[in-house]
């Protein structure tokens, strides 16, 4: 789990009291850190998870404990994505209303063009680029009501992409593009933005500390990331950035600019 913050009390200064967030895939990981940033500055949440019950479970016994009946957590599959949608909209209702979507939840695994099945081409594009249109669809007029904004979590592989991933990086250039067009479709009363995270976490199970060295050597402030700087960008986007919509922040320690 990400380390806590530590948490104010509940106070109309905080810059997202009384707003409502709803975060996919919010309870690992990249995910979890912007749940738990938002909500210490305020927010409350709405967790989406698939199968991580456990660690959704013990984000909002822990968020809860500090603030009650701050935080719900959501259950469903992006598979059956009519069903995710009518249990989100119900708790939407509960919780009197939306702000913000963020789009996290993602999937990232190679696949090389030689051995690529159907069942990953449809995996990855169902997480990464599928799921989040529909329910950018679902929770649209929900936003709209509260001039409210949708943030998408891509990746620098959108515009760079990964050898030996392409199924990923074209899932992630196409929400990169989906960002701009919503951007467009759904304004002015709803803005769409996008994060980038360049080096902030590396996949779970990779202990090959070489090609991670490689990785930072290739970043202009030589170091990685945490995902509070991602969470950090999001709350930025939702409470700062009140002209900015179709744009996309890349936050990835300059790696974006070298070669």
């Amino acid at each position: 789990m990400i380390k806590p913050e530590s948490v104010p009390e509940p106070s109309a200064d905080l810059p997202l009291s009384g707003r409502v967030v709803l975060v996919t895939g919010g309870a690992r990981r990249i995910g979890e850190a912007i749940t738990r940033h938002l909500h210490t500055h305020g927010a409350r949440l709405l967790v989406h998870y698939d199968t991580s019950h456990t660690e959704a479970l013990a984000l909002k016994e822990a968020l809860n404990d500090t603030r009650p009946d701050s935080v719900e957590i959501i259950q469903g599959s992006f598979r059956e994505i009519d069903e995710l949608k009518i249990n989100l909209r119900h708790a939407i209702h509960g919780f009197g209303g939306l702000d913000c979507l963020v789009n996290n939840a993602s999937r990232f695994y190679p696949t090389p063009i030689s051995s690529t099945c159907d069942d990953q081409w449809a995996d990855l594009i169902t997480t990464n680029l599928t799921a989040p249109y529909f329910l950018s669809q679902a929770t649209a007029p929900y936003l709209k009501k509260n001039r409210g904004s949708i943030i998408n979590i891509t990746d620098i592989y959108a515009e760079r992409p990964l050898p030996g991933y392409s199924v990923y990086s074209a899932s992630k250039a196409a929400l990169m593009s989906l960002t701009r067009s919503l951007a467009l479709e759904l304004g002015p009363e709803i803005r769409v933005n996008g994060v980038a995270p360049g080096a902030i976490l590396w996949p779970e199970h990779d202990n090959d500390e070489v090609a991670q060295q490689r990785i930072i050597a290739k970043t202009a402030l030589k170091q990685i990331g945490n995902p509070g700087d991602i969470a950090k960008a999001a709350l930025f986007l939702i409470t700062s950035a009140d002209y900015i919509t179709g744009q996309i922040i890349n936050v990835d320690g300059g790696r974006s600019i070298l070669c």
